[in-house]
């Protein structure tokens, strides 16, 4: 296969998940926003942070109000990480490679993109915001479901997987680490009554909710929720599972080695965690996540020096509070 399709096909499968994730996201909170009191001082800022675009945000608007954070995030084409950006750039990533996929993968991603444009130029009112939000997961989740169903096992079917679940891990520690941040404010008591309600919030942005009361079967509690999103080997989106794919994907390629090499070091720091010493710390916390952002951008870039024509092998991301998501692509 040649390195650009690859790199194409990578890039599409991450488009299409974030665009998915952040969907997620924006419902989660939206009836999150309405279970919990009005003084509680939560509001829509911690969905700027988890998507890593507070600067740009910044730049364009005064405060985090939620008609301001819904544009943001839905439509704005100037973000890289709205919705509509991400399905656009899914949209050309695709277009020019369709060729190596059925053609039913293309006229979906077509569609959910021309859906999603439509609505933008529109307006995502509150009104029909639900059915918006809803539209664009179960679009993605379809995706998904053409990917598995009708394309081949072979190097084409490994790229997309290999996008997809990167994003994925990354998206995950970004809600890990900000809604966790955010359950701890100045005043615990004023909180406390509610934790539960939001700890299920984080699960439910992950639709993880049903598998964690069937798995853990205890009432709804940080540390449990904690260790489940991080270290499940069989929940789909935890960070563990993730990374297991990952370097199960790879071993079909060929010179993955040193990818696969650092794949394994990033997944044994997730495994090997101390999850009771993150819990009660949110400073440790943050810095794991830190650290686990760090090893995403190393996977990627060495994934990108080994088979990408654009690859160079030198690390983009440093810090997290400078990137927007982890080697973000910028198409020709």
């Amino acid at each position: 296969m040649l390195s650009r399709v690859a790199e194409n096909l990578y890039w599409m499968a991450r488009y299409i998940e974030r665009a998915e994730d952040t969907a997620r996201l924006l419902s989660v909170n939206t009836h999150l926003m309405l279970d919990l009191p009005r003084h509680l001082p939560l509001g829509w800022a911690p969905l700027i942070e988890m998507t890593g675009t507070l600067d740009a945000f910044n730049a364009r608007h005064t405060s985090f109000d939620e008609r301001s954070v819904m544009h943001f995030l839905c439509a704005d084409a100037e973000n890289g990480s709205s919705i509509l950006s991400a399905l656009a750039s899914a949209r050309e990533n695709l277009r020019t490679t369709r060729d190596v996929v059925p053609r039913e993968i293309w006229e979906e991603v077509n569609q959910l993109y021309l859906s999603v444009a439509d609505h933008a130029e529109n307006g995502v009112s509150p009104r029909r915001r639900d059915a918006f939000l809803k539209n664009v997961i179960r679009g993605c989740q379809t995706l998904t479901g053409l990917i598995e169903g009708t394309l081949s096992h072979g190097p084409a079917r490994t790229f997309i997987k290999l996008g997809r679940q990167l994003e994925r891990a990354d998206m995950t520690t970004r809600i890990v680490d900000v809604r966790s941040a955010s359950l701890l404010p100045q005043n615990p008591e004023e909180l406390l009554p509610f934790e539960n309600l939001q700890w299920m919030s984080v699960l439910k942005s992950l639709t993880a909710y049903q598998m964690y009361r069937q798995q853990v079967r205890l009432r709804v509690r940080g540390p449990d929720v904690l260790r489940f999103l991080l270290q499940d080997p069989h929940l789909p989106r935890s960070i563990a599972c993730s990374l297991e794919t990952l370097g199960h994907e790879l071993q079909l390629l060929p010179r993955q080695d040193r990818v696969a090499a650092t794949v394994s070091l990033v997944r044994a720091d997730v495994v090997d965690a101390d999850i009771q010493a993150l819990a009660h710390s949110p400073s440790k916390l943050h810095a794991f996540v830190d650290e686990l952002q760090i090893g995403f951008a190393a996977i990627h870039d060495t994934l990108s020096a080994t088979y990408f024509v654009n690859g160079d092998g030198v690390p983009r991301v440093t810090q997290r509070q400078t990137q927007s998501h982890v080697g973000d692509h910028d198409n020709d």
